[in-house]
């Protein structure tokens, strides 16, 4: 219903008597940004965002068979399309179903290295305890990357790890090219561990070293005699790009692609049932819904949008207390601007 009194803030420069009365009125947050739900006293919200990622991604049949082809073929899936088109969500989607665990993230910018993905060496810090005679054991000064835990070895073969390699199109020239050995041969070693495999093995105590996984119940440390780590099953791996650059044709090779263009009308009605199923629940609403996604795919004609600004736009006009008519059309507005720095047309 339209209700006035729809403001939370009122821009009255005065205290309200009762704040937290006032402050409560809000209704329960979007099911895509928990804070402060029930769920998120029991699980961090970053970890609700996954699952809820995994759960709610509604693929084409496209995206499906490309999936499977990269499971068959044990190849890296590269995913072009425009922000906002669902790239990052494919993968968490495929975790979810096949109970594959944590996505390990890798973001990519124009710093980022191979080694960066692979592990981590503190030598600062060991170099500090040397001098303070509290040296310690060499794992302790390394930790893996997104790209070296997925390598791991699996405790079975053919349960792979999920990679996602956000943004490889903002990578340096030569980070593509990096990879190509690394994918063809399923392996990678750490060469301050390397030099000290003769001592390490004599010891007979091998090195300990933190994963790159942050839930408690993925594999939290890794040992090493060797300093080498062959993997078992090849991790399915996700590499998204907003197709801001072309690469190299070796490289290109060795992926599977598939392009993900903007959702059409059937599948945006998926997803925002699936996002926002209990909220759609009066015919009303629903309605409010539809001419929501029909103004959605009219503007996207236009420049680019993403899904989340739909999504966004469908949850606030479907509260209880929403704004007056004129009021509300110039919010929707706002919330479906276009993604690019300039003002809209």
């Amino acid at each position: 219903m339209t209700n006035p009194d729809w403001r939370i803030f009122q821009g009255t420069h005065t205290p309200h008597e009762n704040q937290d009365y006032v402050v409560e009125r809000l209704p329960n947050p979007p099911s895509w940004r928990p804070f402060g739900t029930e769920l998120a006293a029991h699980e961090t919200v970053a970890n609700l965002k996954k699952q809820q990622r995994g759960a709610t991604f509604q693929a084409t049949d496209d995206e499906i068979d490309m999936v499977n082809a990269a499971l068959y073929l044990r190849r890296p899936l590269l995913i072009t399309g425009k922000p906002g088109t669902g790239k990052t969500s494919l993968a968490y989607a495929v975790a979810y179903e096949l109970n594959l665990g944590e996505v390990l993230y890798w973001p990519i910018t124009t710093r980022t290295t191979r080694k960066d993905g692979l592990y981590g060496y503190d030598a600062i810090a060991r170099l500090r305890d040397a001098q303070l005679q509290k040296e310690k054991d060499i794992g302790s000064y390394i930790t893996l990357g997104p790209l070296g835990t997925a390598l791991l070895p699996t405790d079975h073969a053919k349960r792979p790890r999920v990679l996602l390699i956000d943004e490889i199109d903002k990578s340096d020239i030569d980070l593509p090219n990096d990879l190509l050995h690394l994918f063809e041969d399923g392996e990678f070693e750490i060469p301050e561990v390397v030099r000290l495999a003769e001592e390490i093995k004599q010891s007979q105590q091998p090195v300990r070293i933190r994963t790159a996984y942050t839930e408690a119940d993925e594999l939290q440390w890794v040992e090493s005699t060797t300093g080498r780590f062959p993997c078992g099953a090849f991790p399915f791996v996700v590499m998204t790009s907003n197709g801001e650059r072309d690469f190299p044709p070796a490289f290109l090779r060795r992926c599977l692609r598939l392009n993900m263009g903007e959702p059409k009308p059937d599948r945006l009605k998926r997803i925002v049932e699936a996002h926002l199923q209990d909220d759609l629940n009066s015919k009303a609403k629903v309605a409010e819904a539809s001419k929501l996604i029909e103004q959605f795919c009219a503007r996207s004609k236009n420049g680019d949008l993403s899904t989340d600004q739909l999504l966004n736009a469908i949850y606030f006009v479907t509260r209880e207390r929403v704004p007056e008519q004129k009021t509300k059309d110039k919010l929707v507005e706002s919330l479906l601007k276009y993604l690019s720095s300039t003002e809209d047309a």
